[in-house]
């Protein structure tokens, strides 16, 4: 091989690597845009069985299916923000004016009333309480919700962003997919025409199963809080719901944070009596709605959506938390399912595939 030949290549390679780091760092640049355009797409295929039964069943124009389908989109936020702005509010409203010695005093006694309950355990309840410093997060709180109220201006221009290019989305269908089209070789485009079909099919069915999910899942939470007493109900039982996204962690955290403020609804309140039969009720409550998610939603959703066996989710997901972090554990089951679509399409023929996507 001649020098020539030899620097030509080194030259190529370099130049190759150099393109490919210019395009990672662009992208790592536009990074928030990714982002609005991941959850624009998402929400358009969450809407396109409600475009499609607009134009089909009511004979609306697209135009107004698509505005109709927006319209929905942001009376569900509005109504979600109208939950959480007067709590947010009220909540700063009662830091503002609240005294930390009486707060320390209810804290102490808390503990003090579960240290006399637990009295017989092998370690020291009212020591370990102690030893969490609560107080200091507390006091913390105010300039939490100072940095929170700064960050409004730019949810709402991030809201505005995702609802704009989702209806684009929306409105012309095709945008996306003749934008893949135009940078695949004319060979390949029926395959991947056809693979972004299915995919586009399996993912639709699969977040508008996840809504689902979550509606059950908060329907059953509202009921229990509101059963037994536990203030702002709608909007716990909303976010214990929605942490409920992020797979095996997500619940985890829920049920701590629901029992949490059961607990805190009803400081003041005799441990023994009150405090502690409330949280088991709710405890139970949480336990059933999980039990109804793991063994009846779960299943039919990833069975009838993305059609893969509970133990390929259960790895791939793993493998996305391991990669990926907590993001990658959201994302796994879609992408995977995206995959195994293109793989399908262009190596049917490979035993291994044939086995994965034998039910596509």
């Amino acid at each position: 091989m001649k020098s020539n030949e030899i620097s030509t290549g080194i030259l190529k390679a370099i130049g190759t690597l150099l393109g490919v780091s210019l395009l990672l760092y662009f992208l790592w640049l536009i990074q928030t845009v990714l982002v609005y355009i991941v959850i624009a797409a998402v929400l358009s295929l969450i809407a396109r069985p409600i475009i499609k039964f607009l134009r089909i069943k009511l004979k609306f124009p697209n135009l107004l299916a698509v505005i109709v389908a927006i319209s929905l989109f942001s009376g569900m936020i509005i109504g979600l923000v109208s939950l959480f702005i007067p709590l947010i509010t009220q909540q700063g409203r009662n830091l503002s004016l609240l005294n930390f010695e009486n707060l320390k005093n209810d804290y102490a006694d808390i503990a003090d009333q579960v240290s006399n309950h637990f009295l017989n355990t092998k370690f020291n309840l009212l020591q370990q309480f102690e030893s969490i410093d609560l107080l200091s997060g507390v006091k913390e709180i105010p300039t939490l919700l100072n940095s929170v109220v700064g960050t409004v201006g730019s949810l709402s221009i991030g809201l505005f962003s995702v609802l704009f290019i989702a209806f684009f989305l929306m409105k012309d269908s095709g945008l996306m997919h003749n934008g893949i089209i135009t940078v695949v070789s004319q060979k390949n485009e029926k395959r991947i025409e056809k693979s972004m079909n299915t995919i586009k099919d399996l993912l639709s069915r699969y977040f508008i199963g996840l809504v689902f999910q979550i509606t059950i899942l908060f329907i059953i939470y509202a009921t229990t809080l509101a059963i037994f007493g536990v203030e702002n109900a709608i909007v716990i039982a909303f976010l214990c719901a929605l942490l409920n996204l992020i797979p095996y962690i997500g619940p985890l955290i829920g049920g701590v944070l629901m029992l949490f403020l059961t607990m805190t609804s009803n400081i003041g309140q005799d441990f023994k009596a009150v405090i502690l039969p409330t949280t088991m009720y709710v405890l139970m409550g949480y336990v059933i709605a999980q039990l109804v998610d793991n063994f009846f939603s779960q299943p039919y959703i990833f069975s009838k959506s993305v059609k893969s066996h509970p133990l390929e989710i259960f790895l791939i997901i793993i493998i996305g938390g391991l990669l990926f972090g907590v993001i990658g554990m959201v994302i796994a089951v879609p992408s995977y399912t995206a995959i195994k679509v293109v793989l399908k399409e262009f190596f049917a023929e490979n035993k291994i595939v044939k086995q994965l996507t034998k039910d596509l």
